[in-house]
């Protein structure tokens, strides 16, 4: 079982920076797929950026590419993603999620494959 919980969040004007956090309790976080997913208000939940276990191979959905930077630290159990050039339409719930895998350099983009999610940081970006 694997616990998550996400902070960082907050409000910030457009051009801003966030980093969130998401601190992973259990024996697993070290070989697990990280992800991080956003939903804003009537929405569904997409794809933000995933990164192996290894930490060797990441991938990022288009509208963030170049923006947002995700990465682990296994020794404290803790992956992030660092937000910069934030805009309005980044506004959402930004959701870490973990998935088990028995390869260092695999990595998932749909949410229905990951097994264990945190509650969520809300983010908000103004004009």
């Amino acid at each position: 079982q694997v616990q998550l919980v996400e902070s960082g969040g907050g409000s910030v004007q457009a051009g801003g920076s966030l980093k969130l956090s998401c601190v992973a309790s259990g024996r697993t976080f070290s070989t697990s797929i990280m992800g991080w997913f956003r939903q804003a208000p009537g929405k569904e939940r997409e794809f933000v950026a995933t990164i192996s276990w290894s930490g060797g191979r990441t991938r990022y959905a288009d509208p963030v590419k170049g923006r947002f930077t995700i990465s682990r630290d296994n020794a404290k159990n803790t992956v992030y993603l660092q937000m910069n050039g934030l805009k309005p339409e980044d506004t959402a719930v930004y959701y870490c999620a973990a998935k088990a895998s028995p390869g260092a350099s695999n990595i998932r983009i749909a949410a229905p494959e990951y097994d264990y999610w945190g509650q969520g940081t809300q983010v908000t970006v103004s004009s």
